[in-house]
């Protein structure tokens, strides 16, 4: 009923539940921690949270909390499609500095499980785009961090031009990946 497969970064996961359909429309059964466990996955998620970007090519992004309100997340979309971006921060690991995308999209019921000492962003695909996540540890402003989406070092190819980008004024001005001091061990 869950399929659970590591992407390039093997501490990322891309997990997928068994949808169940009829003349009704489907039914999935999206997180069960037992059956996250069995699979290894066994962080206690305490908060959820949803974003909807009303236009394609909206970025949020790339985000991280710093420790110790650092966050392991678990993303899916509701509505619509994205292309979610991970970057990895820890410093003695041997992916440090590289990154993974995967199309996530309200169809194929896959979920992103994004470990700690990673930043994450994504990009609308679609018009009002529905994000929903849950997290391992509440959101704390003071140790809200991130690192710009559009860097050249990260050669992330996201699906839409710098120009044409719909962006917070915050996302605007996060540091570079050069710029940004150790966190993550």
């Amino acid at each position: 009923m869950l399929e659970v497969r590591s992407l390039a970064i093997p501490d990322v996961k891309l997990v997928r539940s068994k949808r169940f359909s009829d003349t009704r429309g489907y039914f999935c059964e999206t997180f069960r921690r037992s059956a996250f466990a069995e699979r290894g996955i066994s962080h206690d998620f305490i908060q959820d949270n949803q974003s909807c970007s009303e236009r394609v090519g909206t970025v949020r992004g790339l985000h991280f909390q710093q420790p110790p309100f650092a966050q392991t997340k678990l993303v899916r979309v509701l509505r619509g499609a994205i292309v979610d971006v991970v970057v990895d921060l820890r410093r003695r690991s041997p992916t440090f500095g590289r990154h993974v995308s995967v199309k996530l999209d309200s169809e194929t019921d896959e979920q992103l499980l994004i470990p700690k000492g990673f930043a994450h962003g994504f990009c609308t695909l679609e018009p009002q785009t529905t994000v929903f996540y849950k997290v391992d540890e509440i959101y704390s402003p003071d140790h809200d961090a991130g690192i710009y989406w559009a860097d050249p070092e990260l050669a992330i190819e996201w699906p839409v031009r710098a120009s044409a980008a719909q962006l917070s004024p915050k996302d605007q001005a996060l540091p570079r990946f050069d710029q940004l001091a150790p966190v993550f061990d």
